[in-house]
């Protein structure tokens, strides 16, 4: 993966504080992003995407202990889900059940994966928390992988974007239930 601007990292750090959206690449596409904890800046995220808060969002992280205030997490679990991370594997895990239900929508899960692509896990790793990670495309049209049709896709947004090249992934990543190993998608 060719080298990333630490200013960048440093810029859009500065934007997900002051509670903006970004965007920045992914394993397999471009994602859209923002503080989880911000309910304005989830709010401005879902408007952006015509995402219905229902579905629930991903978070991302830098690593697991970054997940872990969000999650019920118990052994079995951990064994489970630590051998894809860091890695492109999305895994479905119960909530705490403080986490808003901007973030989980109708379910008492969350959607969260430990990245392994370097923009993103430096993103995490700066911002100090797990961020909102949903793919950067209104809701019914195809995920985007390249900045200048991102710049064309949301000219009239306030999106804050990081550049850089997406991961090697064909399609958006795996998604499985912690709890029986099923795959979602």
């Amino acid at each position: 993966m060719p080298y990333h601007s630490p200013f960048k990292i440093k810029t859009a750090v500065r934007h997900l504080k002051a509670g903006a959206v970004i965007a920045y690449p992914t394993e397999a596409v471009y994602g859209l992003g923002c503080d989880p904890l911000n309910e304005t800046a989830v709010m401005s995220l879902l408007d952006i995407k015509q995402r219905p808060i229902e579905k629930g969002l991903i978070l991302i992280a830098s690593s697991l202990e970054q997940l872990r205030p969000y999650l019920v997490l118990d052994q079995t679990l951990i064994d489970r889900i630590s051998p894809t991370w860091p890695g492109p594997v999305t895994w479905v895990i119960p909530a705490q059940p403080w986490v808003p239900k901007w973030l989980t929508g109708e379910h008492q899960s969350l959607a969260v994966r430990v990245t392994n692509h370097p923009i993103a896990r430096d993103l995490c790793a700066q911002f100090g928390s797990p961020l909102v990670s949903t793919s950067a495309n209104p809701t019914t049209r195809p995920a985007i992988k390249e900045s200048r049709k991102l710049l064309k896709t949301f000219a009239d947004d306030d999106i804050f974007i990081v550049h850089g090249k997406v991961g090697e992934l064909a399609q958006e990543t795996a998604i499985y239930d912690a709890l029986s190993g099923t795959r979602l998608r």
